[in-house]
C-alpha cells in the first residue's frame, strides 16, 4: 500500500491526475512488502533550481529529484520513504524535445524517483544497467515504450 501526497506549486495546467501519480508510485514501490509513505512535490523552474543547487550543486532545474527519509530509528514508527520534487516545465519541455508523449514521460519521472526512494542508482555503469531495466520493464507493463530508446 503507498500513501501518497501530492503538493502542487506549479502554474503548468499540464499536470498528471492524482490517480495517475497514485498508480505510478504503486507500480514501482510494489517490491515492497511493506506500506510506503511518500510526497511529490510539482514545482516550477524557480523552486527547481534553487533545490538542485542547494542539495546538489548544480545551477539549473532539472527534471526530478529525490530526497530520502532519513528517520533515526526509534523516533518514529512510520514507513515514511521521502519526498519527491518534479519540476513540470522540464518534464514538458523534456518531452517535446525527445519526441515522448507527454504522460509517458511523467510516468517515468515519477518510477524514475520511486526507484532512487528504494536505493537505485545509476552513477556506476552497473547500476545504472539494473535500474534502467527495471525501469523500462515497468514503462512496458504501462504500455508505454522504453524510455531510454533513441527518439526519433
Amino acid at each position: 500500500m503507498v500513501t501518497l501526497d501530492t503538493q502542487i506549486a506549479s502554474s503548468s495546467v499540464l499536470l498528471p491526475s492524482q490517480e495517475d501519480l497514485q498508480a505510478w508510485c504503486a507500480l514501482a514501490l510494489e517490491q515492497r512488502t511493506t506500506p510506503s509513505e511518500l510526497t511529490i512535490r510539482l514545482v516550477d523552474e524557480a523552486e527547481g533550481r534553487t533545490l538542485n543547487q542547494q542539495w546538489r550543486g548544480k545551477d539549473y532545474a532539472t527534471n526530478v529529484l529525490s530526497f530520502v527519509a532519513e528517520i533515526p530509528e526509534g523516533i518514529l514508527d512510520i514507513p515514511l520513504l521521502g519526498d519527491l520534487v518534479i519540476c513540470a516545465p522540464v518534464v514538458e519541455r523534456e518531452a517535446r524535445e525527445q519526441n515522448k508523449q507527454l504522460q509517458a514521460h511523467w510516468a517515468h519521472m515519477v518510477i524514475h524517483g520511486c526507484l532512487h526512494l528504494l536505493g537505485y542508482d545509476h552513477i556506476d555503469e552497473r547500476e545504472a544497467q539494473e535500474m534502467e531495466e527495471l525501469e523500462q520493464q515497468l514503462m512496458a507493463r504501462l504500455g508505454y515504450a522504453d524510455p531510454y530508446a533513441e527518439s526519433e
